[in-house]
């Protein structure tokens, strides 16, 4: 690839990641958008995903359920439902955070669990990734 083909490639692929998430018909309207991350202990791993809501815009592995989750907790990820079920007590802490928008509104959540089945637990298909 030429320096030029390389430099409109990044200018395109920078082009795209500006553009906001666009609800699929005017009658879909968008409830939000957030940037989803789960840390291991002392941020000794990170992984995140992007989830647009209603419906599954992002690359969230269980977009869907996700947004359908979180529009029932109207974007407040400590009303979430969850999926409660049995955990063991092994000490592996996880942070799960949430940073965007809803409603018009700033979202910052960040909240620590005993384990990644703890989380689970409390928040269903929303930090499954």
């Amino acid at each position: 690839m030429s320096v030029c083909s390389a430099a409109a490639a990044a200018a395109t692929a920078t082009a795209l990641l500006a553009l906001p998430l666009v609800p699929a018909s005017a009658d879909e309207q968008e409830e939000g958008r957030l940037l989803l991350t789960v840390s291991g202990a002392e941020h000794s791993w990170i992984r995140g995903v992007r989830l647009g809501c209603p419906g599954a815009h992002g690359k969230h592995p269980h977009g869907a359920e996700a947004c359908r989750d979180l529009i029932a907790a109207g974007g407040r990820p400590d009303a979430l439902r969850g999926d409660p079920h049995p955990c063991t007590l092994e000490e592996d802490p996880v942070i799960a955070t949430a940073q965007g928008e809803w409603h018009g509104q700033d979202v910052h959540w960040r909240k620590a669990f005993g384990n990644a089945c703890v989380l689970d637990a409390a928040t269903g298909p929303v930090f499954r990734f």
